[in-house]
C-alpha cells in the first residue's frame, strides 16, 4: 500500500524495547517522530498504547487489539489487521505503523516505506523490529546525529516497484 508506512527507532541488533518501554531516549529521535506522524493516523497495538502518555496530539490514534472489550476515548478502536487495512486503503495521507514488535511484523508485508532511526548501539531487549530483505528497498539517508554519545540515523527505506 502507497501510503502505508512504519516508523521505528532500532538498534544494531534490530532491538526495539524492554520492558515496554524504549531502550534508547533520544530527544532528537522524539522530535522526528512528532513531526513526521503529525496530523496522520498512528496505528499500534494496545501494549504500545499502553507504554504512551496517552493520546498523542494531532494524531488520529487507532488501537489494534483482540480484547473486544478495550475502549479508549478518543481512538478508534479495531480488532483484526483487515480492518485496519481497509482504514488505511480509503485514506489518502500517509498512515503509519508505530509499534510493538508484533504489529510491525503483521503489517510489514503491507508497508511502503520504513522511517527507521538506526541507532549504533546494542542493549538487552525483549522485542525486536522484524528482519526485513533490504535488497527490496531503496535506502535513503536523511541526517546523521550524535546524542548523548550515540550516534544514529534517520534513514528512509522506500519499496522497490
Amino acid at each position: 500500500m502507497d501510503n502505508l508506512s512504519l516508523i521505528a527507532a532500532i538498534g544494531k541488533n534490530n532491538e526495539l524495547g524492554k520492558n515496554n518501554d524504549l531502550i534508547w531516549h533520544l530527544p532528537s529521535d522524539l522530535k522526528y517522530f512528532k513531526k513526521v506522524t503529525s496530523g496522520k493516523a498512528i496505528i499500534m497495538g494496545r501494549k504500545c498504547f499502553e507504554s504512551l502518555p496517552g493520546l498523542l496530539p494531532n494524531r488520529t490514534s487507532i488501537i489494534l487489539t483482540s480484547n473486544r472489550n478495550f475502549t479508549i476515548d478518543g481512538a478508534i478502536i479495531m480488532h483484526e489487521v483487515n480492518d485496519v487495512l481497509d482504514y488505511v486503503k480509503n485514506k489518502k495521507e500517509e498512515c503509519f505503523i508505530i509499534g510493538g514488535a508484533k504489529i510491525y511484523e503483521e503489517f510489514l508485508p503491507y508497508a511502503n516505506k520504513l522511517y527507521l532511526t538506526e541507532i549504533s548501539a546494542e542493549s538487552n531487549a525483549d522485542v525486536y523490529f522484524p528482519n526485513f530483505n533490504k535488497e527490496l528497498y531503496e535506502r535513503e539517508e536523511i541526517e546523521e546525529i550524535n546524542e548523548n554519545n550515540i550516534k544514529y540515523k534517520f534513514v528512509i527505506y522506500t519499496r522497490r516497484k
